[in-house]
C-alpha cells in the first residue's frame, strides 16, 4: 500500500468513549494490528495520544475526525503533535459526516477537499490520512488525496465495488459489525441495537439502496436480510468467513466492530481464526 503506517489486515472499530489505555493494551495483546476510534474524537486528539502512550505497536486511526466539528489547523497541530511522539502509529481518518446530525452540512465533497487541502498546507502527509468515503466520488476522492478509503456499514459487495474504483495501491479499510451468538434470533436483536440508528441517516440508506436493499429493509429496525449482511453472526469460524469475505473482494484491512456489552470474547475467539 506504500504506507508507513502498519495497520494488518484485521483491526477493531470502538467507539472512542468506549475505550482507554487498558482497552488499547487488551487489544494488542490479542495481535490485532489497528484500534479505529469511532465518532469525532474531539480537537486536540488527546484520546488518540492516550492509547498510543499505553501500547508499543498498535496502531490508531480514527473513523472519523468529522469536518464540521474541528477546523483543519487544529487537527493537524493535533496530528503533528502525535506524530512526533510515536511516528508512523496514527492514521488520521476524517469524513463529512451525516446531513442529518450536522447543520453546516452542504456540498460536502467541496468541504471535504477544502479540508484535505488545509491539511496538505499544514504538512499532514498523504500517507497519514484516509478518508470516510461510500460513493464512487469521495471513493475516488481517497485514493487521490489520501492513503485510501475507510468505509462504515458496507457488505463485501460494496468493498469489491470500491477496489476497481481504487484501482491497485490505495488503501481500503472496511468497517464490520460481528455478533458471535449461535442463536439467529438473539444475534439479530443485538445486530438490530448496532445497525438501525443508521437506517434513519440518508447517506447510509442511499448506499445501502445500491447494493439491492429496500426501504422495507430499513422499517422496524431493519429485516432479517440486512441485519445478517452488516452485523454478521454465528460462531467464530462462520464470523470470521464473513470477515475474510471483505478481504477476498479487495480490502486490505477490515475494521471489526464486536456488539454486545463485552467484545473482549468476540475480539478473543476471531483472534484464533483470523490472527
Amino acid at each position: 500500500m506504500g504506507m508507513a503506517i502498519e495497520l494488518g489486515s484485521i483491526g477493531i472499530f470502538r467507539g472512542a468513549t468506549q475505550t482507554n489505555g487498558e482497552f488499547a493494551a487488551e487489544v494488542e495483546k490479542l495481535g490485532y494490528g489497528a484500534l479505529w476510534l469511532g465518532g469525532s474524537p474531539g480537537g486536540d486528539l488527546a484520546i488518540v495520544e492516550e492509547l498510543l502512550d499505553a501500547t508499543e505497536r498498535l496502531a490508531i486511526a480514527t473513523g472519523i475526525v468529522n469536518i464540521w466539528a474541528d477546523l483543519p489547523e487544529s487537527i493537524a497541530r493535533a496530528f503533528h503533535r502525535i506524530n512526533e511522539k510515536h511516528p508512523n502509529r496514527f492514521l488520521l481518518g476524517i469524513g463529512a459526516g451525516h446531513p442529518e446530525a450536522t447543520q453546516e452540512y452542504k456540498k460536502p465533497y467541496g468541504a471535504l477537499v477544502e479540508y484535505l487541502d488545509a491539511l496538505d498546507a499544514a504538512g499532514v502527509p498523504k500517507d497519514s490520512l484516509a478518508l470516510a468515503a461510500l460513493g464512487p466520488r469521495v471513493v475516488k476522492l481517497a485514493g487521490d488525496r489520501t492513503a485510501g478509503a475507510h468505509p462504515y456499514l458496507v457488505t463485501p459487495e460494496h468493498t469489491r465495488s470500491a477496489r476497481e474504483i481504487l484501482g491497485e495501491g490505495p488503501l481500503l479499510a472496511p468497517e464490520q459489525k460481528v455478533v458471535l451468538d449461535t442463536d439467529a434470533d438473539r444475534a439479530r436483536t443485538t445486530g438490530r441495537g448496532g445497525a438501525s440508528f443508521y437506517f434513519q441517516l440518508s447517506n447510509y440508506t442511499a448506499n445501502l439502496r445500491k447494493l439491492g436493499f429496500t426501504d422495507e429493509d430499513f422499517a422496524d429496525g431493519g429485516s432479517d436480510r440486512v441485519i445478517d449482511a452488516l452485523a454478521l453472526h454465528g460462531d467464530a469460524k462462520t464470523v470470521a468467513a464473513g470477515v475474510r469475505a471483505h478481504l477476498e473482494a479487495g480490502a486490505d484491512h477490515v475494521a471489526v466492530q464486536a456488539l454486545g456489552e463485552d467484545p473482549f470474547p468476540a475480539y478473543r475467539a476471531l483472534a484464533a481464526e483470523l490472527l
